[in-house]
């Protein structure tokens, strides 16, 4: 007598739906990158960085792993300021994007000079700020902090709990 056995699997869809997964690689990894920023065909900043890994975990995220350089320009392609960081992560959704550790940004039409270790950049809003130690440093003097606020492309800054000798230079009567 010969017996046989038969069964089937179904794929109940509402269990897959409840199963957690999540996908650990990476949508996109792209070398030396250059991404371009502009609004009404006129560029106003650039990044570069050397490494460039997407990932859409909860909206998408570009990470600098190896570091990055924004420059920002003016109306006339003129260069206005850079941030360097040996990391950063872009918040697309947000639009805002964190910079960190050994953050340097030149205001070159001023001739200053901004160090910290963290700093965000709210491209929605264009502010930039921070609420770790700051150093600025000009020609003339180094001013401390415990953050900073300042309007995109960092042209007037303030600094929380600031230290430092600063020379007021008085307008003539």
């Amino acid at each position: 007598m010969a017996m046989a056995l038969l069964t089937s699997c179904k794929n109940d869809m509402e269990t897959i739906r409840k199963l957690d997964y999540t996908d650990t690689l990476p949508g996109l990894t792209a070398k030396d990158v250059e991404i371009i920023y502009s609004e009404n065909a006129k560029i106003q900043m650039k990044l570069e960085s050397p490494l460039l890994v997407n990932h859409d975990i909860e909206g998408p995220v570009l990470i600098f792993p190896e570091g990055f350089t924004v420059f920002f320009y003016d109306s006339l392609l003129n260069l206005q300021s850079t941030i360097t960081a040996d990391y950063g992560i872009s918040h697309e959704k947000t639009k805002i994007m964190e910079a960190r550790y050994n953050v340097v940004v030149d205001n070159l039409e001023k001739g200053e000079q901004l160090n910290t270790e963290e700093l965000f950049w709210d491209r929605g809003k264009e502010i930039i700020y921070s609420d770790k130690f700051v150093k600025i440093t000009t020609d003339e003097q180094v001013i401390t902090g415990d953050g900073l606020y300042s309007q995109q492309p960092f042209n007037e800054i303030e600094i929380r709990n600031p230290k430092g000798l600063i020379e007021i230079k008085e307008e003539p009567d």
